[in-house]
């Protein structure tokens, strides 16, 4: 109990504060392990602590490996391929020459701590990612890095361990071969299991309610079946599952993801908290060792830029993207099991050096996931590849009214994206010099084809309430339904629709989008009202009742918040009002500006 409500917790803290929910989950783990002694997870479920720990790491990277769409890199896969072959390649060989030259390690137990190391893995990339919200090229290259390099690290320090006996003498040439054989046996059956998984969905043979659950109990038969036939292939096994199933067009793979994803945040909560919370105080003091330290800073700024910087020559990749990618690679949950597995299997093999590789990798692991935790969100903002600390506004639907929202958003300088799938309808909002799409905000190819990343708030103004209700209901799982509105339901009774199937109504259940269009046919314009000390906002709902309709409030730090059913705001002096206005309120301002003009000039001649 206490592990799943400090990971679940460590990550509502995180998101409160902005702050890296790795780092937070790690220190909240060494609190109550080592340092206070409150829970020792790896007493309390003894034999089960490691067989959940690699079930759940199979959870995490089948359902990274669900978002790896060919599409998505359709344009950049030249750069990814290198870095995930011949960087791979670079940063095993530097690896394991700084392992034994800096932190005096054996060659054998080198080469085999230097291929695990290679590792970043979905569960410390995907949190930072969603944290820092870069733009989808450099966080499609770090995604797609972490997630096909995880079970070839595994595999890397396999292989290496593999041919460390071979060459002592104590391993058969056979038993060597063995290992390629077992690697390929676990890609194919991932590979079989996915295809098998996708067929039964799409010829209906699976009802709707048990997809899901079988999945994960498919996930957890290719990891254990290949992971008993070969140590660490089940990671492979189970990424080409993902892969499989990711390009398979499947209709409920939106579902299955979601799914999956909720899964796989409780699990990464819970097994950062497990996994520190059970080492011990002699792991921590050894980490503070001139040999580790100097490993670890090594690591950091030799090993992973050398690697990348060299595997990308002749790429698209820019000067920007390389920096951020050759900085960025946090280790994680893999690097932490796989390497407590092979301390042991090295120490039984004769290598007593071996004992120091769980220091080495806690520290390794809990110093690039503080560092660049707290530094990826910096550095891409800096090099241009994260999205603006004001988060964008996506207005679906380009009728005359959005077109004028629109225009009155970006006066406060707020990054405005108005979308419709026909191009003539966007002609007035070109004309304004706002941004625009012409397609379909559902289609998958938009998916791919618009920079989704640097909006926060979707406003859906379609004239059909059904279109409405979907396009919110898709983006429940990226945005949040706080931060979805829709005009308000103009066909039948609002009633009619349920809650779920719809976002926050703006404006009032009254206008809908129909009638705002209306009121723009009668002449009716965007109008500003600063609130002050002496106008407050009653003064203002007295004063314009019947006449304007209040569309949204700018605070004085430039936050945007607009007037919506069962959204309360608390209006006050400093804040500027945007409201629609009739045309001849419109003449009786101008008018009593006019009369307020000439008392002025009245009263100066007077004097």
């Amino acid at each position: 109990m206490l592990i799943i409500f400090l990971g679940v917790l460590s990550q509502w803290i995180a998101w409160r504060l902005q702050l890296p929910a790795i780092v937070l989950m790690s220190i909240a783990g060494l609190l109550v392990g080592p340092i206070f002694e409150v829970i020792h997870p790896a007493e309390s479920f003894g034999d089960l602590f490691n067989p959940f720990i690699s079930l759940a790491v199979a959870i995490i990277l089948f359902e990274g490996s669900l978002n790896l769409n060919f599409k998505e890199i359709r344009t950049f896969g030249k750069p990814i391929l290198r870095i995930v072959t011949l960087g791979a390649f670079i940063a095993w060989i530097v690896g394991s020459l700084a392992a034994h030259y800096i932190a005096g390690l054996s060659w054998a137990v080198a080469f085999v701590i230097g291929g695990l190391f290679i590792v970043t893995g979905p569960t410390v990339i995907l949190p930072l990612l969603r944290q820092a919200k870069l733009k989808s090229r450099p966080a499609a290259i770090l995604k797609w890095e972490g997630i096909i390099v995880d079970p070839f690290g595994a595999l890397l320090a396999l292989f290496a361990f593999q041919f460390v006996l071979f060459a002592n003498g104590d391993e058969t040439a056979a038993a060597f071969g063995l290992f390629f054989l077992a690697s390929l046996f676990a890609a194919v059956l991932g590979a079989g299991a996915g295809g098998l998984m996708g067929l039964m969905f799409e010829k209906g043979q699976v009802p709707e309610f048990l997809k899901a659950p079988m999945v994960f109990g498919m996930v957890l038969l290719t990891f254990v079946v290949s992971d008993l036939i070969m140590h660490e292939t089940g990671l492979l096994a189970v990424t080409a599952m993902g892969m499989i199933m990711a390009n398979m067009n499947i209709a409920s793979i939106n579902d299955m993801r979601h799914f999956k994803e909720n899964i796989s945040v409780l699990l990464i909560s819970s097994i950062f908290v497990m996994l520190t919370a059970s080492l011990s105080l002699d792991v921590l003091v050894g980490i503070f060792n001139w040999q580790i330290i100097s490993f670890v800073l090594a690591t950091l700024f030799v090993v992973r830029p050398l690697s990348i910087w060299l595997s990308t020559i002749g790429t698209d990749l820019t000067l920007q993207e390389k920096t951020l990618v050759g900085w960025i690679a946090p280790r994680g949950i893999v690097a932490l099991t796989v390497s407590g597995y092979f301390a042991g299997v090295l120490l039984d093999a004769g290598f007593a050096d071996a004992e120091l590789l769980t220091a080495l990798t806690f520290a390794l692991v809990f110093s690039t996931v503080v560092v660049h935790g707290f530094t990826i969100g910096w550095l891409g903002r800096k090099l241009g590849l994260a999205t603006a600390d004001d988060p964008g506004i996506i207005i679906v639907g380009a009728s005359r009214f959005a077109t004028k929202l629109g225009e009155a958003l970006a006066d406060f300088n707020k990054n405005v994206l108005i979308m419709d799938p026909s191009w003539g309808r966007l002609q007035g909002a070109r004309q304004v010099g706002l941004k625009t799409y012409a397609g379909e905000i559902l289609s998958e190819h938009t998916d791919y084809e618009v920079e989704l990343t640097p909006y926060e708030t979707m406003i859906v103004a379609s004239e059909t309430d059904s279109y409405n209700a979907l396009v919110v209901n898709n983006f429940v799982p990226e945005l949040g339904r706080a931060n979805l509105y829709q005009t308000a339901i103009h066909q039948g009774d609002p009633a009619d629709f349920h809650s779920s199937l719809s976002g926050r109504t703006l404006f009032g259940e009254t206008w809908n989008i129909h009638e705002l269009e209306m009121k723009t046919e009668e002449g009716y314009t965007m109008r500003k009202t600063q609130l002050t000390e002496q106008f407050s906002f009653e003064d203002f709902q007295g004063k314009w009742t019947g006449e304007n309709i209040p569309l949204f409030i700018q605070r004085p730090q430039g936050k945007i918040e607009f007037f919506a059913e069962n959204n309360k705001l608390e209006p006050k002096a400093g804040d500027t009002i945007v409201s629609f206005t009739s045309p001849s309120r419109q003449s009786d301002r101008a008018q009593e500006r006019l009369e307020n003009k000439r008392f002025k000039l009245a009263t100066q001649s007077k004097e």
